[in-house]
């Protein structure tokens, strides 16, 4: 202790580790959430339009509209 000032403990990140902690759990929960959206995101658009069409192209997947309007009536 000098000149009054107590020391922290110091580390790379300059937090302690109740703080490096509290961050860890912020952006683990932020992760998962961006995670989740995302999923979600490309399952909608897969359903919208796949990225892998069929033999005859785009043309084979008339039904895809009445597979998503069923799929987000059981979601909604």
């Amino acid at each position: 202790m000098a000149n009054g000032v107590t020391e922290r403990p110091s580390s790379l990140s300059g937090l302690t580790e109740p703080e490096a902690k509290e961050f860890h759990a912020i952006f683990l929960t932020s992760f998962i959430i961006f995670t989740a959206i995302a999923v979600v995101a490309h399952i909608l658009v897969w359903l919208w339009r796949p990225w892998l069409p069929g033999p005859q192209g785009y043309t084979s997947l008339e039904g895809v509209t009445q597979t998503a309007q069923s799929l987000l009536s059981m979601i909604v």
